[in-house]
């Protein structure tokens, strides 16, 4: 036997699968796999998986009942995962910061004065931290 497990996709938990789908399908260009791509107004999922142009799988989404967001600064509920985006320069990170707020992000942190690393922290609509930096 040789080789190592592979890494498929992060799975987020959220109370609303589509919704958050929605968000990052949006926010990083990306498509539904085949048979995910939604039905109705009313659409009901509790599983759904994002990919790439080549069909990579990159996201996935796990509906659950309750989800505490995380309080990050704050230790109380601590981070436990986030995810890293990286952007070529700063007029890049300032276009995708606006549009990550635009689609419902909320920013947590602004590390934009760095010299070495400007970037901004937020959380994603059900609470998920990640970041988008210059890389």
């Amino acid at each position: 036997m040789t080789g190592f497990p592979e890494l498929l996709h992060p799975v987020l938990d959220t109370t609303d699968v589509r919704g958050l789908a929605e968000f990052y399908r949006r926010l990083l260009g990306l498509q539904y796999r085949p048979g995910d791509e939604p039905v109705a107004a009313d659409d009901d999922v509790d599983w759904l998986v994002l990919t790439d142009a080549q069909g990579g799988r990159r996201l996935a989404f796990q509906l659950v009942q309750r989800l505490e967001r995380t309080t990050w600064p704050s230790p109380k509920v601590p981070m436990q995962l986030h995810l890293d985006f990286i952007v070529p320069d700063r007029a890049a990170l300032e276009h995708h910061h606006a549009r990550a707020l635009e689609l419902g992000a909320t920013l947590r942190l602004d590390r934009t004065d760095d010299p070495d690393e400007p970037l901004y922290v937020y959380a994603d609509p059900a609470g998920h931290p990640f970041c988008i930096f210059v890389g």
